[in-house]
């Protein structure tokens, strides 16, 4: 085997010590430790230092020649990774995908270099997040992955967590509405159907209240863009930040909306994906749960 090189991927499911043990032979039981205990083994591109990590069949492991570079403050928080699938906790202010003014520095650019440079492959953009909008993004490792994860979407369960200016009139409910995109990029809400019109539906409870604002848990069955900021202004009470849909106050300095949850079978195993990101603090200090 020679450093920096990908292992055979492992056949069947195995605790990463033994199965490296193996893979790595003659090389001794010390040594094979070393290597964990100093990070340079990595699987599927994260390095895995202990060694009852669990392996699945279909893994990229890698040993890399050198010492794992300190983390850049530009490297993806992941959440979840397998052979098939990649989940990120994204920051606000971070486009997901390219656009005529930034086509550098976004979620897919960063998460596909961080990749590289451990030899992890790359990913396809299963859906996005508004660069104002942080939370849980998801990614696929491969074409088939992404058309199968994007055909069952809206069976994909979407919960988000945002902090409102006031407070709905009723404290849980749906909202379901045609949404278009104007010419100036606001989406608006009404009834009319037409051919750029688009079905959103959102339902809604209100989690807590202090002062004049409220942290309100938002569950999407459809994903239309800026859908949760339409429905929330439409109630009376937009999303505190968001000053294109009536916002008058900024309490944490950006658009207060957070991707909390996803939850979905697995493509290729059928297996139940629950996933979930915690509210980021300066949501939180303006509304505690």
């Amino acid at each position: 085997m020679q450093p920096g090189h990908a292992l055979k991927p492992p056949a069947a499911d195995a605790l990463l010590l033994e199965w490296l043990l193996v893979a790595l032979a003659p090389m001794n039981r010390t040594r094979v430790k070393q290597l964990l205990r100093s990070g340079r083994v990595f699987v599927n591109g994260t390095s895995a230092t202990r060694h009852d990590h669990p392996l699945r069949a279909g893994d990229t492991v890698l040993v890399a020649r050198d010492a794992p570079p300190p983390p850049r403050a530009t490297d993806p928080l992941i959440v979840y990774e397998d052979a098939a699938l990649v989940v990120i906790d994204k920051p606000t202010g971070l486009l997901t995908v390219a656009t005529e003014k930034e086509k550098q520095d976004t979620a897919f650019v960063r998460l596909n270099d961080y990749l590289a440079a451990r030899a992890a492959g790359r990913v396809f953009v299963v859906h996005r997040l508004d660069r104002e909008t942080s939370g849980l993004l998801l990614f696929a490792r491969d074409e088939e992955t992404r058309d199968a994860l994007q055909a069952a979407w809206e069976t994909t369960e979407k919960t988000y967590l945002t902090v409102v200016e006031g407070a709905p009139r009723v404290a849980e409910g749906r909202v379901e509405n045609l949404l278009t995109e104007g010419t100036d990029l606001r989406v608006r809400a009404g009834t009319r159907p037409g051919p750029d019109a688009k079905r959103a539906v959102s339902t809604y409870r209100v989690l807590a209240s202090r002062d004049s604002y409220s942290l309100v848990e938002v569950r999407i069955e459809t994903g239309r863009k800026h859908q949760i900021r339409v429905h929330m202004a439409g109630l009376g009470c937009p999303i505190a930040g968001d000053r294109m849909y009536g916002a008058k106050t900024d309490p944490a300095r950006r658009v207060c909306l957070h991707a909390t949850k996803l939850a979905f079978d697995h493509p290729n195993t059928g297996a139940r994906v629950e996933l979930e990101s915690e509210l980021p603090k300066e949501l939180a200090r303006v509304v505690p749960m």
